[in-house]
């Protein structure tokens, strides 16, 4: 009877022993830091997503890690159930525990990209094809098929496309970027339409694009962005020709090296303001929001012409003897 004590009393030792040891394993491995192939090592947690699939996403990016015993972790926490999807990243000394507490959080790795006002379509896209966590898809794709994906009405690409600064997980593809930035322009180009000024000589919020595209490469200081408006307006309402520089320089192209002579004016382009009356066929840049709300509520003055002052601001004039005076001044130093 006393032996069958003391082998019941060894094998419970034995299996508090065994217990203990598994338990401690179990504690190491969840506190262990991971080996990772690469760092960061980026993988994707995507919706609905179950923590053994997730293992799986994980391994594939390089973090060693077995998918079962991250589903009892993840049932043991209750974590499995607080998951958010998203974008995230292990780097060195993370342990399965922070990686799970971390996807529990919902703490992802995000990247910033901010597109500025004034800058012209191709620069957006330079902008994109630089950054290193957006992912290339468009290489082979015309601007008439991505107005198509975007579902635009417009045949030319320039000025759709709002700047503002964008948050994406990395390895978004540029269409979903520029898609963010064309339905935000389209969303705040409607509303604005709709609150303008009465009696405006614009036919379209496509024409109120273009214009604002104008005003926001012609005002070098923000005070004066309603009255820059307001002299569009008025050369629009007595059909007087815009006459502006930048839309001559973007007509120009790759021509332009920096300065614009006689010869440029007068020659013709669909975006020469000097030989076509009325607003060019397509925006030259894309406009913020404050030359937006200007064009469509221009202030309203008896002004047509201005001139640079050189300090940023314009000097506004009602005639041209009057504006001639001040290109004397401030141009010529007269």
């Amino acid at each position: 009877m006393k032996s069958v004590k003391k082998i019941v009393l060894w094998l419970l030792v034995v299996a508090l022993l065994a217990a203990a040891a598994a338990v401690g394993a179990a504690w190491y491995w969840v506190t262990s830091p991971l080996r990772l192939q690469q760092t960061p090592a980026i993988f994707t947690v995507e919706p609905g997503a179950r923590l053994r699939t997730i293992a799986q996403a994980m391994n594939a990016a390089g973090i060693s890690i077995h998918p079962e015993a991250l589903v009892l972790l993840g049932r043991y926490t209750g974590d499995d159930t607080r998951l958010r999807a998203g974008t995230y990243q292990a780097i060195e000394g993370d342990t399965p525990l922070s990686l799970l507490e971390r996807m529990a959080r919902g703490e992802m790795v995000q990247s910033r990209l901010t597109l500025v006002e004034g800058w012209t379509y191709q620069r957006i896209r330079n902008a994109l094809r630089e950054h290193p966590d957006v992912r290339q898809t468009l290489g082979d794709v015309s601007d008439k098929d991505l107005l198509e994906r975007l579902g635009s009405p417009q045949n030319h690409p320039e000025g759709l496309f709002y700047p503002d600064t964008f948050v994406f997980a990395p390895g978004t593809p540029d269409f979903d970027v520029l898609n963010q930035s064309y339905k935000a322009g389209q969303t705040l180009l409607e509303t604005l339409w709709n609150e303008r000024k009465p009696d405006l000589p614009l036919k379209s919020p496509y024409e109120a694009l273009i214009l604002a595209s104008i005003i926001e490469k012609e005002t070098g200081m923000a005070a004066d962005r309603e009255r820059v408006a307001g002299v569009f307006i008025n050369r629009l309402r007595t059909g007087m020709p815009l006459q502006t520089d930048p839309t001559v320089i973007y007509g120009m192209g790759d021509a332009y090296q920096g300065r614009i002579r006689k010869k440029d004016l007068q020659t013709d382009t669909p975006w020469n303001t000097y030989t076509r009356p009325g607003l060019p066929p397509t925006p030259i840049a894309s406009p913020g929001r404050a030359a937006l709300v200007a064009a469509l509520n221009p202030e309203e003055h008896d002004y047509y012409y201005f001139v640079a002052r050189g300090d940023g601001s314009s000097e506004f004039s009602k005639n041209l003897s009057e504006h001639n005076r001040a290109v004397r001044k401030f141009i010529l130093g007269k």
